[in-house]
């Protein structure tokens, strides 16, 4: 089987070199090529998603029978500022996406911000009330695809994995707080943002999981242990063994976290026994904290 990912970024590279590890073919579409990385070997065709004659012939050129989209502006900050841009970014291109995408198999990696964040942590059933610009994108993006049989949207909470200090645009939060610590900076993160962690090679396990089996059409992907950030960069600083003072702990409204819920977290009826996702092991954010730096710890000693 063959998947076209549209969307370039940490993510999309990270479905796109699951898929391949599995043995199954994958090309990866986006407006500008991703940076060199030999651990994500995806195939790249450019893309802009918001033109259908371009979607349809790469569709046709890369013979794709499934599509994965997580495209789109993801960070919250600028989206608030731009709000008319992130939702042509998002919800005009799962329109063009479900126009041209024929009877194919689509997942729409989505976002935990389609909530206010007034509940602890949401499940499938939870009603939507996006809280920003960003959540207000994903959640039309969602509407549109919908429509469709053959689509399943994803929600995912904040994904994290290992990023390189010189990654282009800006790094994920738990590389963002290795890199900063370890040269000796100072950490100021929200006490009062709370987060459900996922590492995205579990993201990639799962959204692979629903692509190959009929799975439900909405979904949710959140790690099993909830954290607010300035936590979790304690618990970075810790297993760096470096001190905890390091990090300073501030309320969301003073920083730039202002523009998130409070709860940035997801609950699911459906990921541990549904027979598509069963059987996919999802890690939480205190085992995945030490898996990456023991890694990380192992390259630099090579």
């Amino acid at each position: 089987m063959s998947t076209l990912v549209i969307g370039s970024g940490f993510v999309g590279r990270a479905v796109a070199a699951h898929l391949l590890r599995s043995g199954e073919k994958a090309v990866v579409a986006s407006r500008t090529p991703p940076p060199a990385d030999p651990g994500h070997p995806a195939p790249w065709s450019a893309l802009d998603v918001t033109d259908p004659t371009a979607v349809r012939r790469v569709l046709d050129a890369t013979d794709a029978e499934r599509i994965v989209l997580v495209h789109g502006p993801s960070d919250v900050t600028w989206c608030e500022e731009h709000p008319e841009e992130a939702l042509r970014g998002h919800a005009g291109a799962a329109r063009v996406v479900a126009e041209a995408a024929g009877d194919r198999r689509i997942v729409l990696i989505s976002t935990d911000n389609v909530f206010d964040g007034t509940a602890r942590a949401p499940d499938e059933t939870a009603p939507t009330r996006p809280a920003n610009a960003y959540g207000r994108a994903k959640l039309a993006a969602e509407r549109i695809l919908a429509e469709r049989a053959a689509t399943t949207v994803l929600r995912v909470s904040l994904i994290y994995g290992w990023e390189p200090a010189t990654a282009p645009k800006w790094l994920n939060y738990f590389s963002s707080c290795v890199h900063r610590l370890r040269t000796g900076e100072h950490v100021t993160a929200p006490t009062d943002q709370w987060t459900t962690p996922v590492l995205v090679e579990d993201v990639a396990a799962v959204t692979a999981a629903v692509l190959r089996a009929p799975a439900p059409g909405l979904l949710h992907l959140g790690g099993p242990e909830r954290i607010s950030r300035a936590d979790w960069a304690r618990l970075i600083a810790r297993e760096l063994g470096l001190p905890q003072d390091r990090v300073t702990g501030q309320p969301r409204a003073l920083g730039r976290y202002a523009s998130r819920p409070e709860n940035t977290c997801l609950a699911s009826t459906l990921l541990t026994v549904h027979p598509a996702t069963a059987g996919v092991p999802v890690r939480g954010v205190h085992d995945g904290t030490r898996l990456l730096l023991a890694r990380a710890e192992r390259a630099a000693a090579l």
